[in-house]
C-alpha cells in the first residue's frame, strides 16, 4: 500500500509522556495501533454507547449515540486516509477518541457544566477528552491515563486546528507534555476532523428523518440535495421512500469523501513531510470551496430545523437542569458521591469542583438520570423526545 511522504510514521513517533518497558509484550502492533487499541479498551470509550449524539436519552434502538457516531467517523476517516496514503491506525485512533470528553445529554450537558464550572476555569469537551485519556483513565500500575503517543494526543488536542487559548485542562497536559498547540496538526488529525463533519452532517439527517423532525420536502430546499435526490429517484424509481432517503445519505457521503480526497491531494502537492504539514499554516485536508459552501448551508439548515427544533430545545432545558442539580448536590453534600470518588475528593477549590465535574462528565445519560432519581427521590421528566 502506498505511503505518502507526509504521512505520520509510528516508527518515528515522538514517544509517550511516561517511559514504558514492556516492549516484549507488545506483539506486532505499531505505536499507533497500540493507541487505537487502548482507546477501544477504555471505560470511557464503552460509555459512549449510552451518551447522546443528537436525541437526548432516546428510547429507540435505531438512533445514533456517541459510540455509533464515533465508529462511523472512523469508517469515513479510514477510507480517506487510505486513499491519501496516510497512517490509517493513527487516523482511526483519533476518530474513535474525538468525542470521549462529551458529558451526558450532549451539548445540553456541556452547557450546564460550563455554567457550573465558571468559578473553576470552565468546561470544554475537547480538553476533557484529553484529560480523560491522559489522566483519568487508570488501567496501568505505573502511571495515570492511557499514556498515548505524542501524535495521538496532539491530534486530539488540535484536530480542529491550532489552539490559541487552551483551557485549564488542556494547558495542564500541554505543560507536562508539550503538544505545540500553536501549529497545525498532522494530516491524520485533519482527516479525522473532516470525517467527523461528513459523518454527522449526513447521519443526523438520517436520524432526523426517522424521528420526524425533518421532512424530505424541507431538505430539498437545498439545491445540492435536490440534485442528488432527483438522481436517486431516476436510478431507483420503484424503491420505497425510506430506502430512497437512505440512498440519498449514502450518495452525499460518497460525494463529500471524494471531494476531500481530490482537494487534499491538490493541497498537499509539494508537501514532503509531516513537519511541512504542521508548518503549512493552513488546513490541508478539507473540502473544495464549492463543497464547503454546500456543507455550510447544510449545517445552517440542520441547526434551524433539527438541533434548535422547539422540542429539542425543551428537552435540552430538562437535561441542563439534571446536570445543574447533580453538580449542586455533590458540591453541597459530598457524601452523595460514590465511595471511590468521595475518597479522592480534594478539599480545596478549584480542584474540588473539577473533580466533581470529572465524575459528572463521565456519566452516561441513563446513569445521570438514575443519580438524579436517587438523590432527589424522583426521576426527571421530559428527557426523551423520540
Amino acid at each position: 500500500m502506498h505511503t505518502a511522504p507526509y504521512a505520520s510514521d509510528p516508527a518515528a513517533s515522538r514517544g509517550r509522556e511516561f517511559p514504558e518497558e514492556r516492549a516484549g509484550s507488545r506483539g506486532p502492533r505499531s505505536e499507533f495501533q497500540r493507541d487505537r487499541d487502548r482507546i477501544v479498551h477504555s471505560i470511557a470509550f464503552r460509555r459512549l454507547r449510552s451518551k447522546t449524539q443528537v436525541f437526548i436519552a432516546p428510547d429507540g434502538d435505531h438512533y445514533r449515540t456517541r459510540l455509533t457516531h464515533s465508529l462511523e467517523v472512523a469508517q469515513v476517516g479510514r477510507v480517506i486516509a487510505r486513499e491519501l496514503g496516510l497512517n490509517e491506525d493513527l487516523t482511526e485512533a483519533l476518530c474513535l477518541g474525538h468525542d470521549i470528553g462529551h458529558p451526558p445529554f450532549g451539548h445540553a450537558g456541556e452547557k450546564a457544566l460550563e455554567q457550573a464550572m465558571v468559578h473553576a476555569g470552565g468546561y470544554d469537551h475537547n480538553a476533557q477528552g484529553l484529560r480523560t485519556l491522559a489522566r483519568l483513565e487508570g488501567p496501568y500500575c505505573d502511571h495515570d491515563g492511557l499514556n498515548l503517543t505524542w501524535e495521538t494526543l496532539e491530534g486530539l488536542a488540535k484536530h480542529n486546528g491550532p489552539v490559541a487559548a487552551p483551557s485549564w485542562a488542556l494547558a495542564e497536559i500541554d505543560q507536562a507534555f508539550s503538544l505545540e498547540l500553536s501549529t497545525w496538526p498532522s494530516l491524520e488529525a485533519q482527516v479525522a476532523a473532516v470525517a467527523d463533519d461528513i459523518a454527522y452532517d449526513n447521519h443526523d439527517i438520517d436520524d432526523g428523518l426517522r424521528a420526524g423532525f425533518l421532512s424530505l420536502d424541507d431538505l430539498l430546499s437545498l439545491d445540492w440535495l435536490a440534485d442528488q435526490w432527483r438522481e436517486v429517484e431516476r436510478r431507483f424509481p420503484h424503491a420505497p421512500r425510506d430506502r430512497q432517503q437512505r440512498e440519498l445519505v449514502r450518495t452525499q457521503i460518497g460525494l463529500m469523501v471524494n471531494d476531500v480526497i481530490t482537494h487534499t491531494r491538490a493541497q498537499t502537492s509539494g508537501i514532503m513531510s509531516v513537519d511541512e504539514v504542521r508548518a503549512a499554516g493552513r488546513q490541508l485536508a478539507t473540502f473544495t470551496p464549492a463543497m464547503r459552501e454546500h456543507e455550510r448551508r447544510l449545517k445552517r439548515f440542520m441547526y434551524d430545523r433539527l438541533y434548535y427544533h422547539d422540542e429539542q430545545i425543551a428537552t435540552a432545558e430538562h437535561a441542563r437542569d439534571v446536570i445543574a442539580r447533580l453538580f449542586a448536590a455533590y458540591h453541597q453534600d459530598e457524601t452523595n458521591l460514590p465511595s471511590p470518588w468521595l475518597a479522592s475528593l480534594p478539599k480545596q477549590e478549584p480542584e474540588r469542583s473539577r473533580h466533581i465535574a470529572d465524575f459528572i462528565a463521565g456519566m452516561t445519560d441513563r446513569y445521570a438520570i438514575d443519580q438524579c432519581r436517587r438523590i432527589y427521590g424522583r426521576a426527571p421528566e421530559g428527557l426523551s423526545n423520540v
